[in-house]
C-alpha cells in the first residue's frame, strides 16, 4: 500500500481513566515516555498492526486522530491543501521521531500525515 495507516492517537482529558479502561478492555502494552516541553507521552503497543500512542489534551473534546505515513510531509501537506484541504496544524517536527501535519479534508474530516525520521 502507498500509504498505510501508520499510528492512531487519543487526545482525552482524563489520561489515567482512558488507559486504565484500553489497558482492561484490551490489554495494550502501555508505556510513558517524555515528550519536548515536559509533557509525557504515552505509547501503546499492540504486539501485530497498528499502534498508537495517547495524550492529556484538555484544550479539546477526546478524540482519536488516524496518521497516514507518507515520503514527503511538506510535500504532501501542501497536494493536500491544493486539493481542497485546511491545514489545521502546519508541518513540525516531533523531537527526534519524525515530522507531522494536520489536515482537515475537504468534507470535514480530519485526519494527520507523519513522515518519519529517516524517510524521504
Amino acid at each position: 500500500m502507498a500509504n498505510p495507516f501508520v499510528h492512531v492517537e487519543l487526545h482525552t482529558k482524563d489520561l489515567p481513566k482512558a488507559r486504565k479502561f484500553y489497558e482492561s478492555l484490551f490489554g495494550w502494552d502501555l508505556k510513558d515516555m517524555p515528550m519536548p516541553g515536559g509533557h509525557s507521552y504515552t505509547m501503546i503497543g499492540v504486539g501485530e498492526g497498528v499502534g498508537g500512542g495517547m495524550m492529556a489534551d484538555p484544550s479539546v473534546d477526546p478524540h482519536w486522530l488516524a496518521y497516514v505515513g507518507v515520503d514527503d510531509v511538506r510535500a504532501k501537506t501542501a497536494q493536500a491543501k491544493s486539493l481542497g484541504a485546511a491545514v489545521l496544524q502546519d508541518v513540525m517536527d516531533v523531537g527526534e521521531y519524525g515530522t507531522m501535519s494536520v489536515i482537515r479534508d475537504p468534507s470535514g474530516a480530519v485526519l494527520a500525515l507523519w513522515q518519519g525520521k529517516g524517510q524521504g
